[in-house]
Order: structure tokens, then sequence, then C-alpha cells
């Protein structure tokens, strides 16, 4: 005992621990945590936010032999009763010890599962439940220490452990500090081996566990050491002039000292005193900034607030990062993520104490919610709704976070999860101050919201949990707000030394006694103890409209005036994108004409048109006048000269003839929206009728060039038309070529048309509308169909003869 007794002592030698007794604290919290265990898995009668580990195939060896903690396992089968009725208790105890995680901790496996069968074999587990004490560094063989008539309450238990961790066998766990009674020679020499800022002496009876509880409460504080001192310690009671017990006091070099004041000398307000003494910070957390340096580590410049007092600025923060960013991952609501924005919305509607216009806007966001009768919708209208474009009077919801009680020291921490909690106490206090007949009403949004588009999907499920578990019963408005304050100190206690904890703001069981002495009391065993009138007067009045403050608002005048410029400067951008969209309309209505036109520029810019202009003297088509022109007069060049023939006058040449659109004003669909479809509909109208002169004019042309094919330049009435090579090139991409006859010389083709012979006539009767191709693909495709036809009748014919031979064959 005296060589555990001396290295105990000496754990906290130097400024700083020993690296290897550093590495093994380490070690033993991400066992806790799960990184090195699945922590998070879900097994049995507990689950991932229970802070017990879950003990399987794959993780028992490590847990339980050559650790650097004492263990503490229950043996259970989820099926028996005796071990279902035990859960909450152990659940509480593992609460309620969290402190002590890095000296012991808590386990459990259920042996009723088939894998783990084997495990609780090998250890001689006989019934359920059963708890086994495993030392630090045990050895594969070793089998555990029952707890026999172990106790099925908080206290007896928690008693039980510490009775085992002071028989602990050697080695001592490293991370435990000395739990046997300090005696006057240590205390003289304490600060000569110990570097610490603070030393806390709890003097005590013999029989009482406030000493050690305490000890172990503080164990991943540094900063502080705590020791035990019993009442027959004669000369330091005298010294100190102690005369209850327990009582607490601070002990400093030189024999310095004074009594730590507290509500209640129990361990809870010992423990909560002694952790936030000046300098005293857990254990890998930084030590919280001032006030004065706060401004250097955040973005914003740091706020000076009351903290016994709720903001309204937090709360419109909230309501920002709720409907602005969160809902805005969800492109499509529908299904039960749509019914919980509606119950969302409408609890906001009713019960959010704030200014106005942000009521004004809540409501009218509730009444477009409530009026959409179609199974989804979308966030970007929902978002139009909550910037206000239908410009509902005097509402508004501000846009940006501007926190003030939730700011953290460091940007990610606190802040909006601090705004939810603040915003759902606020509103269960609100639905109790308006009489509310339905006490679920403002949980089950809640569960909703959270549920459906709350950000930490872990924090959802372990919220769910809790509300799966306890949410029945909660029968009036009263234990709602009950209900929701120990949901959020459950978290507090899950959650106290995680990463997400801010060090300026540690997470406790809230009201702390500075904050509310009333609310909290000492049960006859010396146990701490919730008052729940207290609490529930506390919270109404903490939540309550009348005292939230307004600081740090924008004014109402300069947010709608800000509103209005969004509003407008938004129509402005609407009204671009529609003029681009118009604009996009008309180019992709005019685009195959223009496309039509550049090809017939390019054909007529085409070099070989220019050599053969400059050598054969063709003519420059002239411009289109009627199409009706074309069944009247048609115009024959002859070396380069016009000529008339048959009284016939002078006209436009027939090949390479372009078809030119008559020029139409450019609508403005935004000053002329009644006329918009008559504009349409005569923009059509004019491009059908293009197209079919188009078409008759290169029937004209295609009838033109066959009569010169079958007439011949022999035939009276033939007129010869000189083409230039890229006029030659334009009738070979439309497949005229076949129909004429003539001769290329030094890049000029001659072709020879007869427009007034009766053939030519008659052959342009029967193609209207159909070219050379496909009155050829025609006739190809009749006669085809008459060999077949001829083939099936001579096959059905023949059939029957086939068969009467083979019938008369003997």
């Amino acid at each position: 005992m005296a060589r555990r007794y001396s290295r105990a002592t000496s754990w906290r030698t130097g400024n700083t621990l020993s690296t290897n007794a550093r590495q093994l604290l380490i070690l033993t919290i991400l066992v806790y945590t799960g990184i090195l265990s699945p922590f998070t898995a879900e097994a049995g009668l507990y689950t991932a936010s229970d802070q017990i580990v879950i003990l399987t195939t794959e993780n028992a060896d490590t847990v339980l032999f050559n650790s650097t903690a004492a263990m503490v396992v229950e043996f259970y089968a989820s099926w028996c009763g005796h071990c279902i009725g035990f859960s909450p208790v152990y659940k509480s105890l593992a609460r309620d010890i969290k402190e002590w995680k890095p000296a012991v901790d808590l386990g459990a496996i259920d042996c009723a599962e088939e894998q783990s069968r084997k495990i609780c074999t090998n250890f001689g587990i006989k019934g359920y439940p059963t708890l086994k004490f495993f030392h630090a560094y045990g050895t594969s063989d070793s089998k555990g220490q029952s707890f026999r008539g172990f106790p099925r309450d908080v206290k007896g238990l928690r008693q039980n452990i510490i009775e085992k961790m002071e028989n602990h066998q050697e080695p001592w766990p490293p991370a435990c500090p000395p739990l046997e009674p300090a005696s006057l020679a240590e205390i003289d020499s304490f600060f000569e081996s110990n570097s610490v800022q603070h030393l806390a002496l709890i003097f005590e009876a013999s029989n009482s566990y406030v000493g050690r509880e305490v000890t172990l409460d503080l164990l991943q504080y540094d900063n502080i050491a705590v020791r035990r001192v019993l009442s027959t310690e004669e000369v330091l009671v005298s010294r100190l002039e102690v005369t209850d017990f327990p009582s607490c006091f601070l002990y400093y070099p030189g024999g310095n000292h004074t009594r730590l004041r507290v509500q209640n000398e129990a361990r809870t307000f010992y423990s909560y005193a002694l952790q936030r003494l000046p300098g005293v910070v857990r254990t890998g957390k930084p030590r919280p900034l001032t006030s004065d340096l706060l401004g250097n580590t955040t973005d914003e410049q740091w706020r000076v607030f009351n903290r016994s007092r709720v903001y309204m600025a937090d709360l419109e923060s909230t309501l920002h990062f709720s409907l602005r960013v969160e809902l805005a991952s969800h492109p499509i609501l529908r299904g039960d993520a749509l019914s919980a924005l509606r119950r969302y919305v409408s609890v906001l509607a009713k019960y959010f104490p704030g200014r106005p216009v942000v009521k004004n806007l809540l409501t009218a966001v509730d009444s477009w919610l409530q009026a959409q009768s179609q199974s989804e919708i979308s966030y970007s209208d929902l978002r139009d709704v909550l910037d206000n474009t239908a410009e509902v009077p005097d509402a508004a919801l501000p846009e940006g976070q501007n926190w003030v009680g939730c700011q953290g020291s460091k940007p990610h921490l606190r802040r909006y999860p601090c705004g939810v909690w603040t915003l759902f106490h606020v509103l269960t206090v609100q639905a109790k101050s308006s009489a509310s007949t339905e006490p679920l009403e403002v949980l089950q949004a809640m569960r909703g919201y959270v549920h459906s588009f709350f950000g930490c999907r872990e924090c959802a499920t372990h919220f769910e949990a809790m509300a799966q578990d306890s949410l029945s019963q909660v029968d009036s408005a009263s234990t709602a707000v009950l209900w929701l304050w120990s949901r959020h100190n459950h978290v507090n206690n899950r959650l106290a030394g995680a990463g997400s904890e801010d060090p300026l703001f540690p997470k406790t069981q809230w009201p702390t006694p500075d904050m509310c002495p009333a609310c909290h009391g000492v049960k006859r065993g010396g146990e701490h103890a919730w008052k729940p009138a207290e609490v529930l007067s506390f919270l109404l009045s903490y939540f309550s409209s009348e005292r939230l403050l307004p600081d740090h608002l924008e004014e109402e005048s300069r947010l709608l005036a800000q509103q209005k410029e969004q509003r407008e400067a938004r129509r402005q951008e609407q009204e671009v994108r529609r003029g681009a969209e118009r604009r996009a309309r008309e180019a992709s209505f005019t685009q195959p004409q223009e496309e039509e036109e550049d090809e017939e520029e390019e054909a007529q810019e085409d070099p070989a048109d220019e050599e053969a202009g400059e050598g054969g003297g063709t003519l420059e088509p002239a411009p289109w006048v009627k199409p009706e022109a074309v069944a009247e007069e048609e115009g024959v060049v002859e070396g380069g000269r016009p000529s008339r023939q048959r009284g016939a006058r002078s006209r436009p040449s027939v090949v390479g003839m372009k078809l030119r659109e008559p020029q139409e004003d450019i609508v403005d669909l935004d000053s002329f929206v009644n006329q918009h479809y008559k504009a349409k509909a005569l923009r059509v109208a004019a491009a059908v009728s293009a197209h079919v002169k188009r078409r008759s004019l290169q029937r004209r042309e295609d009838s033109v060039l066959g009569l010169g094919l079958e007439a011949g330049p022999d035939l009276p009435g033939a007129e010869s038309v000189d083409l230039g090579a890229g006029q030659y090139k334009r009738l070979q991409k439309r497949g005229l070529t076949s129909q004429y006859r003539g001769s290329e010389e030094e890049g000029v083709a001659v072709v020879q048309l007869y427009p007034h012979d009766p053939r030519g006539r008659w052959m342009n009767v029967l193609s209207v509308g159909f070219s050379g191709l496909d009155i050829s693909l025609c006739v190809i495709l009749y006669f085809l169909s008459s060999m077949c036809l001829l083939g099936m009748f001579l096959f059905f014919k023949m059939r029957p003869r086939f068969r009467r031979v083979k019938v008369a064959q003997p």
C-alpha cells in the first residue's frame, strides 16, 4: 500500500505527465470514444449514446486484458426481465461516473447473441445480470472479480466500484490518483513534488465516500489535485480549524488556506466548484481565452453579453440558418419531410415571440405551406416566400448569422446547435404560457425537424433514441418543458469533454448552482437531487418573452428597406434573364433560315465562281421580285448577255436565284404582351409561305433542267444557259446534273433549257412535289412488290400438286 501511495502521489510530478502515462491515458480515451472499439455499434439493451463500451468477440480481449483502465462489465441477456429492469440503473451509473473513465470504465456484453456465448461461457457466466470487475493490466487467464449481491441503485454501485479500486492489485491504473487518506507529512511536502495551482483537501469521516468520489471527478482536469483527509488527522484539523465534516478547503504553499464555499456540502457541489477554479481546465483542452483576446480568434468581433439572459439575435439567426441554409440542401420536399416542415413552421408561427416583421413573415410562410395541395414542393418556391417576393406588408426575416449569447470562442464552436436548443426551449415555454392543449405539439415538431433536416445525423439519431425512450411520458405542457430540459442535460453529459465542447463554455448540468441555487438539493444520503418545481419556475422565467434582450438587432425600417432593394434587384435580374431567353427563342426560330441564306451566299462567293466570272462573264443573279413572275417569264443568258425569244421579256436567271425574306420589325414582348401570340403566329405563317415559295422554285428548276435533257440542243425553242463552276457544283449537290446535257469548258458548263416544250409541262405536272429520285424509287418498289406477289401466287398454286405427287407414291 505504501509503495502504491508513493507512486500515486507522484503521478503529477513535474509540469507534465510522464510520456508513458500520457500515452496510456490517450489509449484509454480512444478505446472509450470508439476509435479502437465499435463504440457506435448498437447491441441488445444499450446503444451508442449510453457511454458504455459494447463488448464483442472482436474487441473483448483488447478492452479486458492488458488495459490501462480497470473495467466493470455487465454480462446480461436481452431476453432477461431482470436485465431489462436493471439497464436504466446501469445507464445512469455510466453518466454519473463519466469523469472516472481514464481510471475505470463500464462495459456490457449480450450473452443472448450467438457470437457472444463463447465469451460468456469462458468467464463462467451462469446467471443474468452478472457484474464483474477486471483489474488494469489484467492477463488473458483472468476471470474477473464478481460483484456479489450488488445493489440496484447508482449510489451503491458507485461505492462498490470505489472499494474495488482501493483493493486494486499492482500495477495501479496510471490515470487514477490515490484514494487512501492523506497524512500531515504528505500535505506539508505536496507542492515540492507536484506543480499544481490548487490543492483541495476534503475533510470527512472514515465511512464517507465524498472525498474519493470528488477525487475521481477531478482526475480529468489539470492544475488541481484533490486529497481526502480523515477527521482523525487532528493536527491538520486543528491547523485549518475544521469543524464540519464533510468540508472542503483550498490549501496553498506556505500553509495558506481558504474554505470552499458551496451551497451544500456534497459531492456534486464540490466537483462543480473545483472544476471552475481559475486555471483549472480539462486535460487536453486549450485554456479559455479572455474576452479581450477573443476578437483575434473569430471572424467577428467578440460581443460582451449577459450569460443569464436570452438574446433575440440568436433566435433570428437560428431561424435564418434553419430555413435558408439547412432546408436548402433539400431541393424537393415531399412525404414525411414535407409534413415535418409544415409542423415546424406552424409551431414557429404560433409561438415564436419575435418582432412583428418576423412574426408576419412566419405567418405568411405557414399560410402558404398549408395552402399547397400537391404532394411535393420545391425549395426554390419556399425560398421565394421566405424572401417575401409576394410583398406581404411589414414582413421580413433577417439574413445572415448574428450570434450573441451563442457565440463561441472559435468559429466552429456553439452557434447554431446552441441556437436550436435555445429556440425550442423558448417555444416550449411559450406554449406553456399560452395554455396550449397539445403538450406534444412543440416536441413533435422539434423531433420531426431534427429527424428530417438537422445536419448532424449522429445527433439526430441520438435525439430520436431519446424521444422513443421517454417522449410518451409527456402528458402536459409543464412536463414538456421539463422533458426538453432533462434531455438537454443528458446531451451535455454525453458531450462533456468532447471535441465540440467550448473551453469557455463547458458542458455542465444546467442550470448551475450559481444560476439557480433553489433548483439543487441533497437527498438524505448526500446524493444530489433536482427540485422539479423550482426548475420549472426557473425555465419559465429564463425563456419568457419578456426577458428576451433585443440587443444587436437590426432596425426594422432598415431591414424592410434592404428587403425592398433585394426584391428590386431580383426583379431586374429576372427581366434580364427573360430578355436573354426571348432573344434565344428568336435566334433559334430564325437560325434555320439564316443558315440556308448563309449557305447560298457562301456558294455565291466560292472562288470558283469568281474565276468563272472573270473568264466566262457570268452575271450576278438578279434580286427576287415576286414568286409568281417565274410562271410568266424566264431569263436566258448567253455569253454573259441577256436575250429575248418569242417576245419574252428579260427576267432573272433561274439558277442561283435567292429567296429574300421580308424584313420584320422586332417586337418588344415585355411592352406588348397582348400582341405576343399574334406576332408569333404571323412569323410562323411568313416562314411557311417562304418555304412553299422555295419549293415551287425548286420544282420549276428541276422541270426546266429535265426538259433540256430530253429536248437536246437541236430541238426548236431551246435556250442555252452558261453556268459557272460554282453554280454547276450546287446543281451537283441538288442532284440535277443528271437532268441536263452540256459540256464543261474552262470551268463553264452550258445547259440547254426548253421552257416552252409541251412535254416539259406534262412532266412538270407529273412531278409536282416529287423529284426524279422519288419517282424512280416508287417505280422500283412497285416492281418489287409485283414480283413478290407473283412469287407467292405461284408458290400457293404449285403446293397442292406437290402434295398429290407424294400421296401417289407407294
